[in-house]
């Protein structure tokens, strides 16, 4: 994945979380409601808003990774990267699907440090690339 896509794939999760935290604001509540999922409502959006401010931070992530791809040759920001998006999909996600699914798939919580993990990783791979290349 060269800088290009990675600033186009950081862009629309970026674009796709502003998105999700206007709904956060202004819809959740009801859609939950609607969805009877009106039980542990503040947890269901603390949750959500979790899900979102970390899906954001590392689509922001992605867009400065692909501006300093210059001072970081090799793979490790290629490996970052995918960190990130592992991580969102993990992290955000398991957030996310805990929102809107029953009681039931509270037990995906436990994928959710592992999002954590690759974000952690992700962050470390960029510091070690810069470390041995800067």
């Amino acid at each position: 994945m060269g800088s290009k896509w990675i600033v186009v794939i950081g862009a629309l999760l970026a674009a796709g979380g502003v998105g999700l935290g206007a709904f956060g604001a202004h819809g959740l509540d009801k859609a939950l409601a609607q969805m009877g999922r009106e039980a542990n409502l503040a947890q269901r959006m603390a949750w959500f808003e979790t899900g979102v401010r970390y899906h954001m931070y590392h689509a922001l992530g992605l867009l400065a990774l692909a501006a300093i791809a210059g001072y970081t040759p090799g793979g490790g920001m290629r490996a970052a990267a995918a960190m990130f998006l592992v991580g969102i999909l993990l992290f955000s996600g398991s957030l996310y699907t805990m929102t809107f699914a029953s009681d039931a798939w509270r037990k995906l919580g436990m994928v959710t440090p592992l999002g954590g993990i690759a974000f952690i990783a992700g962050w470390v791979t960029l510091a070690v690339s810069a470390w041995r290349h800067g």
